[in-house]
């Protein structure tokens, strides 16, 4: 999907927990009632995206998702539309698209909140990716639902991308073809000036959340977010140490975005059979989708200094 940079001095213990309390059955996990992110509603999309199965690019549980991704946001008043392109890949052509939905601000320039939903190819597993790509596109289904009816200083965008994993290994340009897709078209129509923040999600499921500060993300925009998840009293979560990982951010910070990705790497089952339902929690959804909702007030007030 994605890799820590520096491979050779941090490895991953792919470690299966078992035992698990039935997901998401976590105390103080939603509330949404009084226009507040609620992880059980982004857990209740989650559970529809894994229903779908593996969502890998150019399939048609990929198309199936994208429709899935339009539908939701419509019934929540919001219109989506897809951005197709054909990526040229190892095994060839592949047609893959992102969806963009857009809720216009008091600006014109923009704030994205992006997540990839498609998953990687595992011919000797099934993979369905709960946390790998699918709680990062629930909680920004939750959130679009929440910020559609609060105040908007800034144009806010809703990206999800396609084609995020790499088709057969990690290396050269076998990855992130949506984002680098975005980029690029944004380029070429000039519209990359507007965009002023991108906050990625991507593996922020796991029961035991571990959100490490990554090291190429944008220094401001990070501070910004961690200082928001210790006032809120998730610094547990939102954890200090730090380290340098490859994602579908880098595309933008290369174009002189200012980005940030909140990733759980240190995630057992990433890339496992075991990344399902069981292993994921609203809970998590819950700690992110509020420290995204609380930080972005002060992600504005920066941005128009």
């Amino acid at each position: 999907m994605y890799r820590w940079q520096s491979v050779s001095s941090l490895a991953l213990t792919i470690t299966i927990a078992l035992g698990c309390v039935a997901a998401g059955q976590t105390t103080g996990a939603g509330r949404g009632s009084d226009g507040a992110f609620d992880g059980n509603r982004a857990f209740e999309d989650l559970r529809s995206l894994v229903a779908i199965g593996p969502r890998v690019a150019g399939t048609p549980a990929n198309a199936e998702t994208r429709r899935f991704i339009i539908k939701t946001l419509a019934a929540s008043g919001i219109k989506a539309i897809e951005q197709p392109f054909e990526a040229v890949t190892p095994v060839g052509r592949v047609k893959m698209a992102n969806v963009i939905a857009t809720l216009a601000g008091n600006r014109p320039e923009r704030i994205v909140l992006a997540s990839h939903f498609d998953t990687k190819l595992f011919r000797e597993f099934r993979f369905v990716g709960a946390s790998d790509g699918g709680s990062s596109t629930a909680a920004l289904l939750e959130l679009a639902r929440v910020l559609k009816d609060k105040p908007r200083p800034f144009t806010l965008e809703f990206l999800f991308l396609d084609g995020e994993e790499a088709v057969q290994e990690w290396r050269g340009t076998d990855h992130t073809y949506g984002s680098r897709y975005y980029v690029e078209a944004g380029r070429k129509a000039g519209t990359l000036a507007s965009l002023k923040a991108l906050i990625l999600l991507d593996m922020i499921g796991d029961r035991n959340l571990n959100i490490r500060r990554e090291e190429n993300s944008t220094s401001w925009l990070t501070d910004i977010i961690w200082n928001t998840a210790a006032k809120l009293g998730h610094d547990r979560e939102f954890v200090s140490p730090s380290a340098p990982v490859e994602d579908d951010h880098l595309p933008f910070l290369e174009a002189g975005v200012a980005a940030v990705d909140l990733i759980d790497l240190d995630y057992p089952a990433w890339h496992t059979a075991a990344d399902t339902l069981e292993n994921v929690s609203a809970r998590s959804l819950q700690i992110v989708g509020d420290v995204v909702v609380a930080a972005l007030p002060e992600i504005e007030k920066h941005l128009t200094r």
